[in-house]
């Protein structure tokens, strides 16, 4: 019996049309600029979200942190929510790559608002690290995949704007955020001066990040940071035509995954094992296991009996995340396997 992965949306494999336009691609080496496919993936993307340039780069985490460097000088300070993925899965990239602190904004979903920034900008005061840029993270990893809208952006930016922040959006599941919210990507392009937009995620393709930047200058550095993490890449295309391939075919499909997201918190529901499960928005469930019936890392074990695997967050948080690579009957399989332990921990 196969696995049904609800890990992560990392996990995905290339359809097989994805396979045969990544067989099909053109090669060229992209250090010399020479690579076709992967100058069209960074138009493409430059011209959806409205900047300037874009850079392809290995890993959302590269690119996030190209883009730090960018936005700031060593000793500066970053203003991002306290459940950011640049703060807690980066490797404290930002202090080793950019010599910079975080002002780490506690919430319970993992977005900020524009008070917040307002409220956290240091003072002009040589006892304090300069503040210089602010990162949101669309959606949000571990608030349960909630999203920024369009407006939440845009008061965020004038408080930015009238304080002479730089904004990032880490924005490794953006496409569920646009999906969800039907707005515009140039819409929010227009607010952030760097975006990284993950191809690896929902939208199927095996590797890779486009880093997106407003200007010239932004570009220069941004290739020069790539270049000094060991993120020049030669004979890509196959990488850039499978990205291509998921920007033309599996944007708007992510509605299926927030579907079948829809229809596990539906199962969730009345289990008497489950405490709590937080509002989902997208494609990624999150939900509290009550102590009294085992912990997170018992639902967990019991699971891959059944040959499904999930993730454990804590003691007593799980995750479920649906992409495209799980097959029709996943809810199905997983609905049996949820009784069959909601009876087990009963008679226990």
């Amino acid at each position: 019996m196969s696995f049904i992965d609800f890990r992560s949306d990392t996990v995905t494999l290339p359809t097989p049309a994805m396979r045969e336009a990544m067989a099909a691609a053109e090669l060229g080496d992209n250090v010399y600029g020479e690579d076709k496919l992967t100058s069209e993936l960074e138009s493409r993307f430059s011209a959806l979200f409205g900047h300037a340039h874009a850079v392809f780069c290995p890993s959302g985490t590269m690119a996030n942190q190209i883009a730090l460097g960018v936005l700031t000088r060593p000793r500066d300070e970053i203003i991002c929510a306290a459940k950011s993925h640049i703060y807690c899965y980066e490797g404290g990239g930002w202090a080793s790559h950019s010599a910079v602190s975080l002002r780490l904004i506690a919430s319970e979903n993992g977005k900020i608002t524009a008070q917040d920034v307002l409220s956290n900008i240091n003072a002009d005061d040589v006892h304090f690290p300069r503040t210089s840029a602010v990162a949101l993270e669309n959606t949000v990893n571990r608030g349960g995949g909630c999203y920024y809208t369009l407006q939440e952006v845009t008061e965020i930016q004038k408080v930015c704007r009238a304080n002479g922040l730089g904004l990032h959006l880490d924005g490794a599941r953006l496409f569920n955020a646009l999906v969800a919210s039907d707005e515009l990507a140039f819409a929010h392009g227009q607010c952030f001066d760097t975006i990284s937009v993950c191809l690896s995620k929902g939208l199927g393709a095996p590797v890779g990040s486009v880093l997106l930047l407003r200007n010239a200058q932004m570009y220069k550095e941004a290739m020069r940071m790539r270049k000094m993490m060991g993120g020049g890449m030669r004979q890509i295309g196959m990488l850039a035509a499978a990205g291509l391939y998921a920007l033309e075919n599996h944007v708007q499909r992510l509605k299926e995954d927030h579907d079948m997201a829809q229809r596990i918190v539906k199962l969730l529901n009345g289990l008497p094992f489950v405490s709590q499960i937080m509002p989902c928005y997208t494609n990624i469930v999150l939900f509290d296991v009550n102590l009294e019936y085992g912990t997170a890392q018992d639902l967990i074990a019991f699971l891959g009996t059944q040959h499904i695997r999930a993730s454990a967050i804590n003691n007593s948080q799980i995750r479920f995340v649906t992409h495209l690579s799980l097959p029709s009957y996943a809810v199905e399989r997983l609905e049996t396997a949820l009784q069959e332990y909601a009876q087990q921990v009963h008679t226990n």
